[in-house]
């Protein structure tokens, strides 16, 4: 009992820090304030264009896409299922990157900030805010990390998996607003509703193992 009051005191701080940043990227759009943050990150981030951080930059984004996101979702899962062993895993990763991509459909629709104007390495289609893209990044390599997690022993293997989430999502983040298609607060808003998203996902399957007595 004490650890299920735990984890959802965690889980409430989480949900409370995430919900509270998203809130607050989301009702200031359009505010001089928010205005000049973006602004801020795109000149810092944009005046570092060279054609070799370009080509970076690209492939980060492209690494981001539901090209990619989706067959590395199908894999993971095959592998959690046939050759691990692990189905409640694979089925946790499935619905979070459906949930992810779900839920960042219905933002968008209901926020319908228009992409930025400045300087468009990259075309894009649809609306801005939150980002798709940093949203899966976040939720398919920190869920990917999070089992992972449960599986490793060693504390440089954890050590190295939350250093490979943490590059993963801030590159793909990092590269939409260098390519010109995300203001910086589209991609922090991203990062807070996938945040939001995955902390309820991992809080309620950690429940349902120890409810359940459940292995890994």
């Amino acid at each position: 009992m004490k650890q299920i009051s735990q984890t959802l005191t965690i889980a409430f701080i989480l949900c409370a820090g995430f919900g509270l940043l998203f809130g607050y990227f989301s009702t200031t759009i359009g505010d001089d304030s928010l205005s000049s943050f973006d602004t801020i990150m795109i000149n810092a981030i944009q005046g570092l264009e060279t054609p070799w951080l370009t080509a970076i930059m690209k492939f980060f984004t492209w690494i981001g896409s539901g090209y990619v996101v989706a067959p590395l979702t199908v894999i993971a899962a095959v592998l959690l299922v046939f050759v691990f062993k692990y189905r409640h895993q694979a089925l946790l990763l499935v619905v979070v990157i459906g949930g992810t991509v779900a839920f960042n459909h219905l933002l968008k629709l209901y926020f319908k900030r228009e992409r930025p104007v400045f300087h468009r390495i990259l075309d894009a289609n649809g609306y801005s805010f939150p980002s798709g893209h940093t949203m899966m990044a976040f939720s398919l390599y920190v869920i990917i990390a999070y089992i992972a997690w449960r599986n490793v022993e060693t504390r440089l293997g954890k050590v190295l998996l939350i250093v490979f989430a943490t590059f993963m999502t801030v590159m793909i983040g990092t590269s939409r607003i260098y390519l010109g298609v995300h203001y910086p607060s589209d991609v922090a808003g991203g990062l807070m509703a996938s945040g939001f998203l995955v902390t309820i996902a991992v809080t309620i399957y950690s429940l349902y193992l120890r409810r359940f007595n459940k292995e890994l």
